[in-house]
């Protein structure tokens, strides 16, 4: 049988392992689950037959280099910092590797060496990098093969939560890592190319310019800047595109109230705080507030950030109860960021019956025959429960998906990469479709600077 082995089982890992779990007979494969925790390996394997569940401690070297030596190739779900090591196992032992992650440095240093032994390394192979990786160049190719000029390109994904059971005034809920969410925009300023001109957002302006879009059927939402949009622009073959921008959807309204956590200072995560275990939430929102021997901290809290006691943003607020004087942090050395995550979570953490939404849009503005056209392409998938998650859909059947194709020699060029190449995306693209996971194209009139953006 051919071995595959697959380092992490976390949630994101549930599509992922039972794709290949299906295939498994018919593919001649045996699954290893490799985990820090045996009794979440055998739970998700649940005595397969062509599986087996194996503790594996990342950080012990004989231990993960046996399990590399073997396998025939090596899934790594575990954070992305994590995963060089394993990488640097698969280049000693020749085995190839498949991530979601994005490629560190670390990972490109590895290039030569893996390029020497004729091995794919395929990163960026999940949602968000992933999925949006595939879909838009699948469009792109098609332009420039047209003899098409590109003008405009824009990507937007977010991991929401369904509309059935969107619950809270917040309109979202935590899908993926909260302190991700927590910490998003942070380390510098998001940049991007808008009408050829070069814009910078540093981080406490990031959350007031955003960028409206809609999604049919599903209505309207907002995105924020991604970091950095303007190294995509030669990874996608668009090195003199006049628009470049990325950004992460949320619903209309969640950055503007995002925002305030952001200027009062709650999201940072640089120094710890004195005694933080016994502060009251309360007593942590009134640390970033101005003294006042007579003013409440709710007042004290509209005053300074000019909220209306009428406000659906004062609601907000009052709904994550940051002004209860009885319940404590219980967080011992905690920054800001700790804080607020654990807040958050309280009320933010999915019930058993909720599920999850995945939303991604491109836009895409060309001339052609000196016309100019728009193409809106739009996806949204939702989960199926708290294991089957959209996110763990979208981020681990692309991953098993590639896995297969490159075990069966599908995929052939040798490397470190990202899923850019058709021998890649096309062939991943159609199977998804038989998963749910489909992008709506349409066309729409060509706007270039959309006016209803505020992010220029």
């Amino acid at each position: 049988m051919r071995n595959i082995l697959i380092i992490g089982a976390g949630r994101s890992s549930s599509s992922l392992i039972k794709y290949l779990l299906d295939k498994s007979t018919s593919e001649n494969l045996h699954i290893t689950i490799g985990d820090l925790s045996l009794t979440n390996a055998e739970a998700i394997i649940n005595n397969h037959k062509n599986a087996t569940a194996v503790q594996l401690d990342v950080f012990n070297a004989d231990q993960r280099s046996q399990a590399v030596q073997n396998s025939d190739i090596v899934i790594s779900m575990l954070p992305a910092r994590f995963h060089i090591e394993v990488a640097k196992d698969c280049v000693i032992y020749g085995k190839h590797l498949v991530t979601a992650s994005y490629i560190s440095d670390e990972m490109k240093a590895l290039d030569t060496d893996v390029k020497a032994k004729g091995l794919v390394f395929m990163n960026e192979i999940g949602l968000d990098p992933g999925v949006d990786h595939m879909s838009a160049m699948q469009i792109i190719d098609e332009i420039h093969e047209k003899g098409g000029k590109m003008l405009l390109f824009e990507s937007f994904c977010g991991g929401l939560v369904a509309p059935e059971s969107d619950t809270n005034l917040w309109n979202y809920k935590f899908t993926w890592n909260p302190r991700n969410v927590v910490l998003a925009g942070q380390g510098g300023a998001a940049m991007f190319i808008q009408e050829n001109t070069y814009k910078y957002i540093p981080y406490h302006k990031l959350f007031r310019r955003t960028e409206f879009l809609t999604i049919d059927g599903y209505g309207k939402f907002e995105a924020y800047a991604n970091r950095d949009s303007l190294q995509y622009r030669s990874i996608y073959n668009l090195e003199n595109v006049p628009t470049m921008y990325r950004g992460t959807i949320r619903k209309v309204g969640f950055s503007r109230a995002w925002n305030v956590f952001v200027q009062l200072g709650m999201t940072d995560d640089s120094y710890t705080i004195e005694n933080s275990e016994n502060l009251s939430y309360r007593d942590f929102t009134n640390l970033f507030l101005a003294y006042s021997p007579t003013d409440s901290v709710e007042l004290k809290f509209r005053s300074y950030l000019k909220i209306e006691q009428d406000d659906i943003m004062w609601d907000k607020f009052l709904e994550l109860d940051i002004f209860n004087p009885t319940k404590k942090t219980g967080l011992k050395n905690a920054t800001p960021a700790q804080i607020l995550q654990k807040i958050l979570s309280e009320k933010w953490t999915l019930e058993a019956d909720d599920k999850d939404m995945i939303v991604m849009q491109h836009k895409f503005g060309y001339e052609l025959d000196k016309q100019k056209y728009q193409i809106e392409s739009s996806m949204v998938i939702k989960g199926d429960d708290q294991t089957y998650t959209a996110m763990a859909k979208t981020v681990g059947l692309p991953v098993a998906m590639a896995t297969l194709r490159i075990l069966n020699g599908d995929i052939t060029t040798p490397g470190v990469q990202l899923p850019i190449k058709k021998e890649v995306y096309q062939p991943i693209l159609k199977e998804l479709e038989n998963h749910g996971i489909i992008f709506v194209e349409k066309k729409v009139p060509y706007l270039g600077y959309n006016p209803e953006t505020i992010k220029g």
